[in-house]
């Protein structure tokens, strides 16, 4: 059996729900009819055995009807539609009247019934409502007196509205689905919707949104939020096509530069000198690539798999001098006034490899950007809970409406106006990215002109941050 559409389950869950809502009202309804009718039949019953009681008399051991002419021209000489049957027992059961309209049929005695308890019982095949009394003549008994009444109508309306009750409750039960089904359709059109945008969504068509329902629902919701995943995921998907096509060219600008340089060697022959600046030349090139190679391949690890963090002691103070080490032979050609203030020693437990490669991506931007002669400050302080890392050079400054796009792959902030500078841009990027695993809090300020100031947060106990 296959499984039920989605508009289909609302429709019977609906009329489930309703179903049994239904059936509750028309059980009372049956029940409050029942109890009516046969109230009236009990009413009437009670009124004719006490009626009975007064019209008998006891004359020689031998039950006397007070008014038997009255007797025999009442009720009981017909069948009518609800006849009264009335019959008087002796003390040994049997009978010594009866009422003409009972004919050959006679009335039940029920030894397990009490005294004026109400039941019902048969006359042959005929559903009756019975009570049955003792008979008692100046506190004296003398038998027992009978009297019921035909249930033959009262079951014919208590069926009838049993059947009629039955075929309502289906043919509700029936139309109930259909209009549920209906309403659940409309309802549930903009799922229909979200479908067949969803069809339609390839990887080389992203641009397809689905239609925002009128109202302010859950589906609303639903639709806004597929919306907005659709546009990350188109966003996402974007970059990575720029990130490929800018990746391309990146690596392929020093290899053609390369290729041309060593071409122009071998057309003809040179002097020593000139091979040496030439392959001097390709050299530095060469190692523009590996450096492009490296961050390329760090940024893969990025976007490919979590990072893996191996937390150790990290010396920072020994660290920044590493860097700076590492750069002295730029430092020297731009002759740049470089100052390192520590004042203590400060250790933090984190990612050795990653804090070394933000504090070298930050520490190179800011010697590169740097005039000759210019100045690159280095503070090492701690601040409240803290340790605060703050590099401020004096170079070209960052344009205010670029600082929000520093952080892109391969961006770089006016580099027409300084070819001489070079770069590929993705330094920051991976400067955010290592920070935002370690969680170190990382704010750049900058002013075109004036320079830039990095300011690194660091945690002493990364480990605890990463838990919290």
């Amino acid at each position: 059996m296959s499984q039920l559409s989605f508009k289909n389950r609302i429709a019977l869950n609906y009329i489930v729900t309703t179903g049994l809502l239904i059936l509750v009202v028309f059980s009372v309804i049956y029940s409050i009819v029942k109890h009516t009718v046969y109230s009236r039949i009990d009413e009437n019953i009670k009124v004719e055995i006490q009626n009975h009681l007064e019209e008998i008399k006891v004359e020689n051991g031998k039950v006397i009807l007070i008014d038997e002419e009255e007797w025999d021209e009442r009720e009981h000489n017909t069948v009518d539609v609800n006849p009264v049957f009335v019959e008087f027992l002796d003390l040994n059961k049997k009978i010594i009247e009866k009422a003409p309209n009972l004919k050959t049929q006679t009335l039940e005695f029920h030894d397990s019934v009490e005294d004026y308890e109400l039941f019902d019982t048969k006359i042959r095949d005929h559903a009756i409502r019975q009570i049955q009394v003792e008979l008692n003549v100046q506190n004296k008994k003398i038998g027992y007196l009978i009297v019921a009444m035909s249930l033959a109508d009262s079951k014919m309306v208590l069926n009838n509205l049993f059947d009629t009750m039955s075929l309502s409750f289906l043919a509700i039960l029936i139309l109930l689905f259909f209009i549920a089904r209906f309403f659940a359709g409309r309802s549930i059109k903009p799922i229909n919707a979200i479908i067949n945008t969803s069809k339609i969504i390839t990887k080389d068509n992203l641009k397809a949104r689905i239609a925002l329902p009128k109202t302010r629902d859950e589906l609303y919701t639903l639709s806004k939020t597929i919306n907005n995943l659709l546009n990350r995921i188109e966003d996402a998907i974007e970059r990575e096509k720029q990130f490929t096509s800018d990746a391309s060219h990146e690596l392929r600008t020093p290899l053609t530069v390369i290729k041309g340089t060593l071409e122009v060697l071998i057309r003809k022959p040179r002097e020593n000198k000139e091979y040496e600046d030439k392959i001097n030349y390709c050299i530095k090139e060469v190692d523009h690539l590996n450096l492009l190679v490296d961050q390329l391949l760090t940024m893969a690890r990025f976007d490919n798999q979590k990072q893996h963090i191996n937390t150790e002691n990290v010396y920072l103070n020994a660290v920044i001098l590493d860097v700076l080490t590492l750069n002295s032979e730029k430092i020297k050609d731009k002759n740049l006034n470089v100052k390192f203030d520590a004042g203590t020693d400060f250790y933090i437990q984190s990612d050795n490899f990653l804090i070394i490669t933000i504090l070298r991506n930050v520490i190179s931007n800011a010697l590169k950007y740097t005039n000759t002669e210019g100045e690159v400050s280095i503070l090492l302080f701690k601040e409240n809970s803290r340790i605060t890392c703050k590099i401020s050079d004096n170079g070209i400054g960052i344009a205010k409406e670029d600082l929000e796009m520093i952080y892109n792959p391969f961006f770089r902030s006016d580099y027409t106006s300084h070819p001489e500078i070079k770069g590929v841009g993705l330094g920051l990027s991976i400067v955010k990215r290592n920070t935002e695993l370690l969680h170190i809090k990382c704010k750049i300020e900058s002013e075109i002109g004036i320079g830039t100031t990095v300011i690194l947060g660091f945690n002493e106990d990364m480990e605890n941050v990463i838990v919290n």
